[in-house]
């Protein structure tokens, strides 16, 4: 799947969510779709890695701390 490809999936279940909020206005969507993409983010990078934290850090382009406390707040560890 493309970047493109990605951007599309995201903005068209981004508007079936406002739809699906019938003019309720949201709250915190920044950080409800961080949680929602990142936590299957983790996981499949984790399973690339074959559970090397350091080397998906590097790929996710993060510090192997912050990776850490990511996986501990997403119950991945």
């Amino acid at each position: 799947m493309s970047k493109k490809n990605i951007q599309d999936a995201v903005r068209l279940s981004m508007e079936g969510y406002f739809k699906d909020l019938r003019g309720t206005e949201p709250d915190n969507l920044h950080e409800m779709l961080v949680n929602v993409v990142e936590k299957p983010l983790l996981e499949i990078v984790m399973r690339q890695a074959q559970g090397n934290q350091s080397k998906a850090a590097v790929w996710l382009g993060l510090n192997r701390n912050t990776l850490r406390k990511k996986l501990v707040n997403h119950k991945l560890v």
